[in-house]
């Protein structure tokens, strides 16, 4: 299929999915207030009784002591599941307004803790772990130290959360039900947390259940057994599963031809290029004015990109952060269902519509389903899918060569055109 065919077709499905996100638009600012009003006429007394716990949230500020709170969906229990984030998420076609309003619609009943949680299953923090190893939501009594602050945190990584509360005490309802290959993971002492995660990655668990899991502290040699930030667990989750799949294809044939695969998902489009060759792999970010990490509405496309070659990196993403795993994930799930392994460039074009920070997850579910169906195009070569390309972003091909190493090695070809 040519380029410009490809795209006419996904601008009538962007279209379709614009027109069903605005039937289901929020006004978030009302929201706000309506949570707060909820909150306060659900807790009695000091306490909320018969609340239903649906995921953890550790902070990373003032580590290793650290904020670690039990989310709940107060006023929403039957529907506690819809306020996890999960790839769910975007098999809904949830807009950016329904993000925040799921995930300020959580009361964050928190406490300060200290990182090292190897022995702790009571109290508010063991029972915040007892939450993130089971599989479905638990009910939990929480008795609050102060009337909850409706103080959103957005990070940027994780999708933000809603009214915080000091958390006092936490007492579950019922025995949670925790999956047997977790259980396995929590009994070995001496599993490594690398090792750990590659296995439940294995057995079926989305990398959402596994950095959950890894954040409570119950992943990794018993006695090192710590909370982690969830920022931070994400991240090493997206990174950890790439880095076995990327080893997993070493020795894969190459993709045939050239594929350029195309999404777009919350204000966000991902441009994914497939060429044949060994693994490699750039991530380009170009950040319209007037989005979340570009602000000034008059500045100009602010450009980020990071790399690697067959053999991985070595060092920290600088520009990109936790979206280049993210991204990266997405595009290797797809080579190792193929059995295949490529060159790969992703160019993420952040518009003005992207005015909130939804958390990583939008990049990982936004790449992973721009090879949800065969609709792709094709090139004959690389640079002729980065030159077409191009023509449908905010930039020049002399500014993306300039930022992009993968684009650069291409200037000694670009005579063809």
């Amino acid at each position: 299929m040519r380029l410009d065919e490809f795209v006419d077709i996904e601008a009538d499905k962007r279209a379709e999915q614009r027109r069903l996100a605005m039937e289901k638009s929020y006004a978030i600012l009302d929201h706000v207030e309506s949570v707060a009003d909820r909150i306060e006429r659900t807790v009695s007394g000091d306490s909320v009784v018969g609340s239903v716990s649906s995921s953890i949230f550790v902070g990373r500020s003032n580590y290793p002591e650290v904020s670690t709170g039990i989310l709940s969906p107060v006023g929403n229990e039957s529907d506690a599941d819809s306020f996890v984030t999960s790839g769910a998420w975007y098999d809904e076609g949830i807009d950016l307004n329904e993000v925040f309003r799921r995930r300020t619609s959580l009361l964050n009943a928190s406490r300060s803790s200290s990182v090292d949680v190897a022995e702790t299953w009571g109290g508010v923090v063991g029972v915040g772990r007892e939450v993130a190893i089971a599989d479905r939501p638990v009910d939990v009594e929480l008795g609050l130290g102060d009337d909850p602050r409706v103080d959103f945190d957005a990070d940027g990584a994780s999708a933000p959360t809603g009214p915080r509360a000091p958390a006092e005490s936490a007492t579950l309802g019922e025995n949670p039900h925790v999956p047997a290959p977790i259980k396995k993971t929590l009994e070995d002492d001496d599993w490594r947390a690398e090792g750990a995660i590659t296995y439940l990655y294995r057995r079926g668990f989305d990398v959402y259940d596994v950095n959950t899991v890894l954040s409570a502290g119950a992943l990794g040699r018993g006695a090192d057994r710590r909370l982690v930030p969830t920022r931070w667990s994400i991240t090493a989750v997206d990174d950890t599963v790439g880095r076995y799949l990327r080893g997993s294809l070493r020795d894969a044939p190459s993709v045939d031809g050239v594929e350029i695969h195309r999404n777009a998902f919350l204000g966000n489009a991902y441009w994914v290029i497939l060429a044949p060759g060994r693994w490699e792999y750039e991530l380009v970010e170009l950040k319209a004015p007037g989005s979340v990490w570009n602000p000034d509405p008059e500045a100009g496309t602010w450009l980020a990109a990071d790399r690697e070659g067959y053999e991985g990196r070595t060092g920290y993403v600088e520009e990109t952060a936790g979206a280049y795993h993210a991204a990266r994930l997405g595009v290797l799930e797809h080579l190792e269902d193929r059995g295949r392994q490529a060159k790969c460039l992703v160019l993420r074009h952040v518009s003005d519509d992207y005015w909130g920070p939804a958390g990583v997850w939008q990049v990982r579910e936004g790449v992973r389903n721009a090879f949800d169906d065969d609709d792709h195009a094709t090139a004959e070569t690389l640079t002729e899918a980065v030159q077409g390309v191009v023509g449908f972003l905010p930039t020049s091909l002399s500014t993306l060569r300039r930022k992009s190493a993968m684009v650069a090695g291409l200037q000694t070809t670009l005579s063809e055109f």
